[in-house]
């Protein structure tokens, strides 16, 4: 039956989806800057499963955001993920964030699609897709300046996605091959198709030692007055 668990908490948008075979049957998120994951996200997964008649022991298989994204994030929602994968002994499913991003975006509209997510001050997380919505370069940590994405940008249409697409803007507001979209937030509604199709080539993670891909290394702030 392929009934898979989504959960998405690399950003602000606390996102749980309930999907057979791809097909998205129940969506519960809420997108917060006060992070409430901790509070939120075992609620949804409640949720998802009462409104759509199922419980736990229905499930074949969890889907899980690795990253990057916000370390605390992540950590909630991989740690939800592994903790239900060992108690109902089935597979564990890691879905780019950046990829799910990308799939907000219809094909064949632009040439490229960059999903960026916000980072410490003028860096952004990215990643770059073709207008099939193939990845074309891998995820990166990276300042943004005048020169980010040349290459791209040289060759056709570019469209910047995501929180991150906000620092982007100055820098390359002179470039009329670019648009940008900063409405666009990771959400467990596109991991649905996108984890089963792992599942169907049985593409799981080691449950015991999957780890979140921060990319960068956490740094403790203190909270903002």
């Amino acid at each position: 039956m392929a009934l898979i668990l989504n959960l998405e908490t690399a950003t602000t948008n606390c996102s749980v989806s309930l999907a057979r075979k791809g097909e998205v049957l129940v969506i519960k998120e809420h997108n917060s800057s006060n992070y409430s994951h901790s509070e939120q996200l075992h609620v949804f997964i409640q949720e998802v499963l009462k409104d759509a008649s199922m419980s736990m022991t229905d499930l074949d298989a969890i889907a899980v955001s690795k990253g990057p994204g916000s370390y605390t994030g992540l950590r909630i929602g991989v740690s939800a993920a592994k903790g239900l994968c060992f108690s109902l002994d089935i597979p564990l499913i890691s879905i780019p964030t950046l990829s799910s991003m990308a799939e907000q975006v219809n094909k064949g509209s632009f040439d490229f699609i960059i999903p960026v997510l916000d980072a410490r001050r003028m860096e952004v997380y990215s990643s770059v897709f073709d207008n099939s919505l193939t990845e074309i370069r891998e995820t990166r940590a990276e300042i943004v300046d005048e020169l980010s994405f040349r290459e791209f940008i040289e060759k056709g249409s570019v469209l910047i996605i995501g929180s991150g697409a906000e620092k982007c803007k100055k820098p390359l507001e002179n470039q009329k091959m670019v648009s940008f979209d900063t409405t666009i937030v990771p959400s467990a509604k596109e991991m649905g198709l996108l984890s089963f199709n792992k599942f169907a080539s049985k593409f799981f993670e080691d449950v015991a030692y999957f780890e979140p891909y921060y990319l960068k290394e956490f740094i403790l702030q203190g909270k903002k007055k």
